[in-house]
């Protein structure tokens, strides 16, 4: 059976009409089926689903699909929600693991892909190389999936350990021993490849 999307549009531009709307107040509108709540919701945090599914995926069209699917799940399981004020690290919470899943299915099919060219752009100043792109994507995606997605989450995304401890559920102490982990696998296979070694260097010298 086809996956019902929520009726509004893919898009990034955000309305004013309830932008002073707390996210706890959100919450509740959601609980209580107001016909506004799920349009602001969307508009509110699907540009962060979006964007982090565009980095972790690297493919603009999948990461469209999956965050369509995020909001589904979490109008479908907004009267579940406990903490009101928490609404952000909920939809993060279903994103990861919608996020994760697709990751895995992905390595099953072992296809690995980059349509997009900004996709993993936001990792420093100009890229050259597609090609350096695309490679730096497969490592990343060769990870094991909850490594992969607390390297996305806290070097692509600038959360803190304890954010991501919240939206995957786990302890910070979980989130440290898979950083530690993804970034020393990333660390040697970037030193043994030249392109990619002097790719990083030229960004970290710029910043």
């Amino acid at each position: 059976m086809p996956t019902q999307h929520p009726q509004v549009p893919l898009s990034l531009v955000v309305s004013d009409d309830h932008q002073s709307v707390s996210d706890a107040q959100l919450a509740r509108a959601l609980m209580d089926g107001a016909p506004w709540a799920q349009t602001e919701a969307w508009e509110r945090f699907a540009p962060m689903v979006l964007m982090t599914g565009r980095r972790i995926l690297g493919c603009r069209s999948e990461a469209e699909d999956i965050t369509q699917e995020v909001f589904c799940r979490v109008f479908l399981k907004a009267k579940t929600l406990r903490e009101p004020e928490k609404l952000r690290s909920f939809v993060y919470s279903v994103a990861m693991r919608a996020f994760a899943t697709e990751l895995r299915h992905q390595k099953r099919r072992a296809w690995f892909h980059l349509n997009d060219g900004d996709a993993l752009g936001d990792l420093g100043g100009e890229v050259e190389s597609r090609d350096l792109l695309r490679k730096f994507h497969r490592l990343l995606m060769g990870l094991p999936t909850r490594e992969s997605l607390v390297f996305v989450l806290k070097r692509m995304e600038a959360m803190t350990v304890e954010e991501i401890a919240a939206v995957m559920e786990t302890s910070v102490s979980t989130v440290k021993r898979l950083l530690v982990r993804a970034t020393d696998a990333l660390a040697r296979a970037i030193n043994a490849d030249p392109g990619l070694a002097a790719l990083l260097a030229g960004e970290r010298g710029e910043r």
